[in-house]
């Protein structure tokens, strides 16, 4: 063979293994994250052809396909839309898909290798595949009572079932209307697009988990108060100072023992017991406390209630964090929730969850069951413990100190009659001439139902006039008969 043939043979054969290996690397080792991709136009043409399986609460579908006529095959729709609209997402031809839709997009859509005998029994009969029902875990009235009390303020509400880690609500507002991101006017899905991602107070944004996460404010003292318990030092009696001013270690700024820049001792000869010092949320008292606790079994105890750990609920959360190499001065912020901590509502509902389930944290799920549309279950919710990061003595020292907290201090506003609540607020501040974040956080039991709460309105106030009574509304939804 001559010189010229086996240059085009080299070539030709270059060529060909070059072709060989695209194909093998986009068809074998890249199809899942292709075909997962949320953006992949051929795969929602694919499954916008097929029926897709709906997201059910409480045994009603608040996502569902219906035949559309059109070229596409299907419709999905979102009733009611907004209230639940950051837990499903939206399913869009033109901008995938987001939440539940994306985290089950393979179980909705019928494709996950749990259904492949279902599918292979479709093709088998002549059926048209189908694809599986998804579940929730969210209790219909607690969701409805958390979206009516938060009243299109922006923030977020979560609450849990302590002992299962069941999501029982889970709502961020201001949201928005998933059908008009799901229909098949592709220029008003675009001008949909257009107008939520202008709008400044981000409804796309789903608090509850993510976004930009805000800092706690004194709602953070249950952590710290834990951290104390845990540290073998202090019980719930143990005295602790509480003047009406403390200058930083190694600063010149002062603290106030108030909000609003009040000056007042927590106690006679500016002594309190912690008990005490939780119920009047005395901020020299715990930012003392905390530097004396140390950043080290601080942050063993906010790391054991899931701080710093990414979780998959199935929707992704973002984690919370105290910050780090903390100095004394930014030890003594951080223990009254301010500084550089910041948190997700569904971490604080973590925090409650803990000291209502006597320590220990449960795994947040949102899934109660997958079932295939013969009603066969293919998966239902397991309760998986997250950690330990108070014993049950101390829990219960915290559980006893919280509702001290709601009978006779700043959380009154969260009180239920014939029920045992316990709580915190919290009054975050966050940024120059605005107002403060309103948090509640805690917990409710009548009998052998439980629930746990975060509330967070964002430049709400104060916690015990805004959050509080929104966290009344949702619990009372759960524990009263």
């Amino acid at each position: 063979m001559n010189k010229p043939l086996r240059h085009v043979w080299l070539v030709t054969g270059l060529l060909f293994i070059l072709l060989f290996t695209s194909t093998t690397y986009f068809q074998v080792i890249a199809q899942n994250r292709l075909n997962a991709h949320g953006q992949n136009d051929r795969t929602l043409y694919n499954e916008y052809g097929r029926h897709r399986g709906p997201i059910v609460v409480d045994g009603e579908a608040i996502a569902s396909s219906q035949e559309s006529g059109d070229t596409y095959g299907y419709l999905r729709s979102y009733d009611p839309g907004g209230m639940y609209a950051p837990v499903t997402g939206y399913y869009s031809v033109v901008y995938g898909f987001t939440g539940i839709e994306r985290s089950l997009n393979e179980t909705l859509s019928g494709d996950a290798d749990a259904l492949f005998y279902h599918r292979l029994s479709a093709i088998l009969s002549g059926r048209q595949g189908q694809g599986a029902s998804v579940e929730l875990t969210l209790d219909a009235g607690a969701q409805e009572a958390a979206w009516e009390a938060l009243d299109g303020r922006r923030g977020s509400v979560v609450a849990l079932d302590p002992e299962t880690g069941a999501v029982l609500a889970m709502v961020s507002a201001p949201s928005f209307d998933p059908n008009r991101l799901a229909s098949h006017d592709t220029g008003a899905v675009s001008r949909a697009w257009s107008e939520l991602n202008d709008d400044p107070d981000r409804p796309l944004t789903n608090r509850a988990i993510g976004g930009a996460l805000s800092p706690p404010g004194s709602a953070f003292k249950l952590v710290v108060a834990a951290a104390a318990l845990e540290s073998g030092e202090y019980t719930a009696e143990t005295e602790i100072p509480g003047p009406g001013t403390y200058q930083l270690p190694n600063s010149s700024a002062v603290m106030n023992n108030r909000a609003a820049g009040g000056t007042e001792p927590c106690g006679p000869d500016d002594v309190s017991t912690l008990a005490e010092a939780l119920r009047q949320s005395c901020n020299t008292s715990f930012a003392m406390l905390g530097t004396e606790v140390g950043e080290e079994q601080l942050r063993e105890t906010a790391e054991g209630f899931g701080f710093g750990q990414r979780l998959e609920i199935p929707l992704s959360v973002t984690p919370s964090t105290i910050g780090s190499e903390l100095d004394a001065a930014q030890l003594a912020t951080t223990s009254i929730g301010q500084y550089e901590t910041r948190v997700t509502p569904l971490q604080m509902a973590m925090v409650a969850g803990a000291f209502a389930n006597d320590g220990v944290v449960m795994e947040p799920q949102l899934v109660q069951a997958v079932r295939t549309n013969d009603l066969s279950t293919v998966a239902e919710l397991s309760p998986k413990e997250l950690g330990q990061p108070v014993t049950a003595a101390n829990a219960a020292q915290m559980r006893q100190m919280m509702v001290g907290v709601v009978e006779d201090g700043t959380g009154a506003g969260a009180a239920i009659e014939g029920a045992e609540v316990g709580g915190k607020t919290g009054t975050a501040e966050w940024g120059e001439d605005r107002a403060p974040h309103s948090w509640y956080v805690g917990y409710g039991q009548q009998g052998d139902q439980k629930i746990a709460v975060a509330v967070l309105v964002e430049e709400g106030g104060y916690g015990s006039r805004t959050a509080a009574p929104i966290a009344k509304d949702v619990m009372e939804a759960v524990i009263q008969p």
